[in-house]
């Protein structure tokens, strides 16, 4: 009679997370969070990739954490590859969340670089999470050649994942600090002020740096004396 009854629930749980309203797949990603069952991990990720609301996709990705690790590492390591933006982006969040650093050789070169900003950025995240203790070095290095890309919101997200290295990421920012482009150059001064001044902000720190930059190499020297 209990099992029927769990069999019952999971497939109305997994159901649900097709239904066309949003409020019915958030209550069905709860439950399938609530009460942990292997069938619904790949149902689960399917989702993460195409659901367009923001609340159920936290759900999902929280629905995730819930279950083995040993189950929904090799489902989300498969899909940071996937073809859809959404569903690398989504995968990355998740592992973040899990913060198992198993999964750690999943975060490429190329996550990192990604086109669609909103991959990057969740790869940033999920990579300052995860990297291997002595890695963090390689990491920034790679990071730093993502300086000036974006919008402020996108910067933000680099800013913050470079600093959360902390110190380590100091002679990955020095070569960008006198690059060619000036976006790059007030980027990566924004980042150093930030480190060295975290309650600065970095709406503050991006236009001092701005400031900076346009002052040029010899007003900067006047300016420091």
């Amino acid at each position: 009679m209990t099992t029927t009854r769990q069999d019952t629930d999971a497939t109305r749980a997994l159901h649900g997370l097709e239904d066309g309203r949003s409020s019915v797949r958030l209550r069905a990603a709860l439950a399938a969070g609530t009460t942990p069952d292997p069938r619904f991990v790949d149902k689960l990720v399917e989702r993460c990739a195409v659901e367009p609301e923001f609340l159920v996709r936290d759900m999902l990705t929280w629905a995730l954490t819930r279950h083995p690790v040993a189950t929904t590492l090799p489902a989300l390591v498969r899909e940071v590859r996937s073809e859809r933006a959404q569903a690398r982006s989504q995968a990355l969040h998740t592992l973040s969340k899990i913060g198992d650093r198993q999964a750690w050789p999943a975060i490429t070169r190329t996550l990192l670089s990604d086109a669609d900003d909103e991959v990057a950025r969740s790869a940033w995240r999920a990579a300052v999470v995860l990297v291997p203790e002595g890695g963090e070095s390689a990491l920034a290095a790679v990071l730093a050649t993502q300086l000036g890309r974006g919008e402020r919101e996108t910067q933000l997200s680099l800013s913050r994942a470079l600093v959360a290295l902390g110190e380590v990421m100091v002679p990955a920012l020095r070569g960008a600090t006198t690059a060619p482009d000036p976006r790059v150059r007030a980027h990566a001064l924004a980042t150093q002020r930030l480190l060295r001044e975290p309650d600065a902000g970095f709406e503050f720190a991006i236009e001092e740096a701005k400031r900076v930059v346009a002052l040029g190499p010899a007003k900067r020297d006047d300016r420091t004396c």
